[in-house]
């Protein structure tokens, strides 16, 4: 046998994963293969192959011996710009992680940093390998060491395309996106049966773990998806919000839709009553180009909207309350979910556009005592340390604390602008008149006028302080604006905004209310 026949027959042997047999049942769960992933993942012909032949370090405690140590390491490209990869193999060793297995992540991870590019880990993993010990539990740590130190520097997403139990979820928990597969991925620190054992609660992997739970829940995973082929998709679409690294720019895409476009439904989608609902969605749709618009964490803590969108071709984030889901208030699973998003987008220097309608933070003795002043702070906390273009709008309501959290002017808001029938103020007209005017509607109600009078002062405190035009005298709005041009003025904020250059005081780091 040649040299070359015997790379030949190397590389097959390494290509083949565990075998036939093991490649069947894979199919039959309704997973694909690894390799079958990243052929999905990078465009064709692109994927270049690091420690293809590495085996086991403790091979003789294997009783097979596969090459690649039940994962696949490498390099390619995502819509023509390079990425890193690491994709485990469940065919081999159950993608189980061991010492050699660890350090092939360990590597594309420092080549991801040294050379500014995106890291994507997918997920199919068993867990430790309980044969090798403590080393399967140090090569953990060495990946979450470097999780932390990647954070912020270059995008990691992580796509959960089976099981990742016990310390393995730590890993994804520190990257910056969680893709999960309906029925197939599950994440937890212990499993059922340890529950079971510990605490009598019967509970099964999919409503412990699985992605509806992580989705809508616990906040841990940002996407959802039926089957690994979407979830890949996905995992390439939203790569072309994200720059390279912290030093570069989100990649711009050319756009035929036309900046000066007038949406005259904006000009009548507001309510009529300020306590009626709406879908803040049809908003940013209709501002954004394509009128294309893609959210995170669509199922977790719905009184707040996150996502992206390209305006005139370059991406922008989105934060906007909801008045179609607690009235838009917002409350400890929005604050956190919010926040993260909005510290995603510093990271990687993507312009941030806000749409307000908050009537204030959720009242409750759950949410008090859960800690909504610490949680709502990491709100206020991101949006200020946030030195992204930033630019505000206030479509409705924008009430008390919740006001200065939604990136106001006072928390460095670039461009803060409002429709006419907004209304800022400290609380809204009925709850500041039944504060205000206490006596008055004593008196009004042994007189047997109260409704009469408390309509005129409701609507006499509206006149006076609850709308927009305070603030503007003040310089807390820059401009009140006509709906229809919402667009066109958003659009042109950010084009001036583009060569900002703002940086926050030197120091290790902050220290944010976690």
């Amino acid at each position: 046998m040649t040299s070359i026949d015997k790379l030949t027959e190397l590389n097959r042997l390494a290509e083949q994963g565990g075998g036939e047999e093991r490649v069947k049942k894979q199919h039959a769960s309704g997973k694909l293969t690894a390799r079958e992933r990243i052929d999905i993942l990078l465009d064709r012909d692109t994927f270049s192959e690091i420690d293809k032949f590495v085996t086991s370090a403790h091979s003789e405690i294997a009783t097979e011996k596969f090459y690649g140590d039940g994962v696949i390491t490498g390099s390619g490209r995502v819509n023509g710009r390079p990425v890193f990869i690491f994709v485990q193999d469940f065919t081999v060793y159950g993608g189980s992680l061991a010492s050699a297995h660890a350090k092939k992540i360990v590597k594309v991870m420092d080549l991801a940093v040294s050379n500014g590019c995106p890291l994507i880990g997918l997920n199919d993993s068993g867990g430790a390998r309980i044969q090798e010990g403590v080393e399967s539990l140090a090569g953990y740590a060495d990946i979450f060491l470097r999780n932390v130190l990647c954070s912020g520097v270059v995008p990691q997403l992580s796509l959960i395309l089976g099981p990742c139990a016990g310390g393995a979820v730590y890993s994804p928990a520190i990257t910056d996106l969680i893709f999960m597969v309906d029925q197939k991925s599950h994440m937890f620190i212990t499993g059922p049966e340890v529950i079971k054992a510990v605490t009598k609660e019967d509970v099964t992997k999919e409503d412990l773990g699985g992605a509806l739970a992580h989705n809508t829940l616990s906040g841990v995973s940002h996407f959802i998806s039926e089957n690994d082929k979407s979830a890949i998709e996905l995992c390439r679409k939203i790569l072309c919000f994200l720059p390279q690294n912290n030093l570069e720019k989100a990649p711009y895409r050319k756009t035929v839709d036309l900046k000066e476009r007038r949406e005259e439904s904006l000009n009548s989608i507001i309510p009529a009553s300020p306590n009626h609902p709406y879908d803040i969605r049809d908003i940013i749709r209709l501002i954004a180009d394509e009128q294309l618009f893609t959210e995170v964490q669509s199922l977790h803590a719905q009184n707040i909207i996150i996502g992206f969108v390209h305006l005139n071709g370059y991406p922008t984030g989105i934060v906007a309350n909801q008045p179609n889901c607690l009235a838009g208030c917002l409350d400890i699973d929005a604050s956190v979910k919010a926040a993260r998003f909005v510290r995603l987008c510093d990271a990687f220097n993507v312009p941030l556009l806000t749409l307000v309608d908050v009537p204030g933070f959720l009242p409750g003795v759950a949410q008090e005592h859960g800690g909504i002043i610490r949680h709502g702070a990491k709100l206020l906390y991101a949006f200020a340390e946030a030195t992204v273009p930033k630019v505000t709008l206030i479509t409705r309501k924008a009430y008390g604390g919740a006001y200065d959290v939604m990136s106001s002017k006072h928390l460095r808001g670039d461009f803060n602008f409002a429709y006419p029938g907004a209304e800022v103020a400290v609380m809204g007209p009925e709850g500041a008149v039944n504060i205000i005017y206490r006596k008055e509607l004593e008196a009004a109600k042994r007189d047997g006028n109260l409704e009469v009078i408390r309509e005129r002062l409701v609507a006499d405190y509206r006149e006076q302080f609850s709308n927009p035009w305070k603030a503007a005298r003040l310089g807390y709005l820059d401009r009140i604006i006509e709906p229809a041009v919402t667009r066109q003025v958003v659009i042109d904020a950010f084009s001036l905004l583009q060569s900002k250059m703002q940086t926050n005081p030197r120091k290790k780091h902050g220290n944010i209310p976690l």
